[in-house]
């Protein structure tokens, strides 16, 4: 479960052969979700509100960059680091 990037006490994984629709993982302490890189929507999980505002502010960025680590990891490839949400 590569890190891509790492913000504000959020970390963004991706998974290897993960399964349809494109996403990724979000670590907040000892919680969890998991967001659409289409939609930014939260698809899974609960982490706090301003966690998941900032979360959806650096996706919106990096949303090509999101898409291609999806790609990349798909392959079995280790994904890119992007840039934290500053």
């Amino acid at each position: 479960m590569p890190e891509v990037s790492r913000f504000y006490g959020l970390t963004i994984h991706f998974f290897y052969d993960d399964h349809n629709p494109p996403h990724f993982h979000v670590y907040y302490g000892s919680r969890k979700a998991v967001f659409s890189i289409q939609t930014l929507e939260m698809l899974e999980g609960k982490i706090p509100k301003k966690a998941a505002l900032m979360v959806v502010q650096w996706a919106f960025l990096h949303r090509q960059e999101l898409y291609d680590c999806w790609n990349m990891a798909k392959q079995g490839q280790v994904p890119n680091k992007i840039k934290p949400l500053r």
